[in-house]
């Protein structure tokens, strides 16, 4: 407990320091003659308690006390004035500045001992509520994360889900949840919405367990009925994941319904065009095509990436957005990178869906 003394008066300092010191072995007393140098280190430096005398060359312990009540880091510590002046104006003053109580001279050592005592009362219960707000602060960190741990791996067990009946693989989700997470990183998403995104990606099919193995399992192209009820997962991806407490899974419910609009308005399910597409379904788009358009699947082959680019180049405006075309070409690198780290282990079936 690191206490500090500024006096101009260098028996009143000696006399002060010998005081603290019998108080308690706890107590560091800090002892400055020059006001400015005391007032220096205030400012560089964290103390538990300042006294500090009022008649003093520049600065005077009104100043002094203003000028250390500035920095946030002090604007709580207690502050004891010692004065001779007896003045009600000095004490309105000084309270004013920021003092927390006074001591007037010729220092009693019985009332010095009992202020200091309440001083570093203070000072303590400070500290232990400092202490309880940062542990409370942690275990609200630890308990949020663990909401979020369980509210991944939710979200990670449906898509398993779905992916017993849509026969897309780990990896593709794998892959398309990161190509989306480095959109949202080139936008400049905050970390908090590109972790979002990251996490709620990996929903944006779970509508395709409420479709016909007949026409979600058929290997060839589907016909024009069986597209229309294909296009219907949208819909019903978001009626699975929507109007939750969860903001994740709302996100993951927006993602669902809207990953399949087109910028020009042509897409489905409901037509949006441009802006009124949500940012999370236009970034999943462009990283849900390119991963299809670059994945072998048992009625096609993957395309070169050059060739998938060119493919996005010429959609933007019309099928995505052209930000975030733009923002995934700039980090190519990166989406080849995680390309190589999650393939797939057996071709599966699957549909392209325009």
């Amino acid at each position: 407990m690191r206490i500090v003394i500024v006096d101009d008066n260098p028996v009143n300092l000696k006399l002060m320091e010998s005081l603290v010191k019998r108080a308690n072995v706890e107590y560091q007393p800090l002892t400055f003659q020059d006001s400015a140098e005391g007032l220096a280190w205030c400012l560089n430096n964290i103390a538990d308690l300042l006294i500090v005398d009022y008649m003093m060359p520049a600065p005077d312990g009104l100043e002094f006390i203003r000028r250390f009540r500035e920095r946030p880091e002090n604007a709580d510590l207690p502050v004891l004035m010692i004065t001779a002046d007896h003045e009600k104006e000095t004490r309105y003053a000084a309270l004013e500045s920021g003092a927390n109580d006074f001591l007037t001279k010729p220092i009693d050592n019985a009332e010095f001992r009992a202020r200091l005592r309440n001083m570093m009362s203070l000072r303590r219960s400070q500290k232990a509520l400092a202490d309880r707000a940062t542990w409370l602060a942690e275990k609200v960190a630890e308990a949020t994360k663990e909401i979020l741990d369980r509210e991944h791996e939710m979200i990670t067990r449906l898509s398993r889900a779905a992916e017993f009946r849509d026969p897309e693989t780990g990896a593709h989700i794998q892959r398309m949840s990161s190509y989306s997470h480095l959109i949202a990183q080139q936008l400049g998403l905050t970390l908090e919405e590109q972790e979002l995104i990251l996490r709620a990606a990996p929903m944006h099919d779970v509508g395709k367990i409420a479709i016909p193995d007949r026409i979600l399992l058929k290997p060839g192209k589907l016909d024009e009925a069986e597209f229309t009820i294909m296009k219907t997962h949208a819909e019903r991806g978001w009626e699975i994941l929507r109007e939750s407490k969860s903001h994740l899974l709302d996100v993951a419910a927006v993602i669902a319904r809207s990953h399949h609009e087109k910028f020009d308005g042509s897409g489905y399910p409901r037509g949006l065009k441009g802006e009124e597409i949500p940012l999370h379904g236009r970034i999943v788009a462009v990283a849900d095509v390119f991963d299809a358009l670059t994945t072998e699947r048992p009625y096609k082959k993957a395309w070169e990436v050059e060739h998938a680019l060119e493919f996005l180049h010429a959609g933007a405006g019309n099928h995505f957005d052209p930000l975030c075309v733009a923002a995934f070409v700039t980090r190519l690198d990166d989406a080849l990178a995680i390309r190589a780290r999650f393939q797939d282990d057996t071709p599966h079936l699957a549909h392209l869906v325009d």
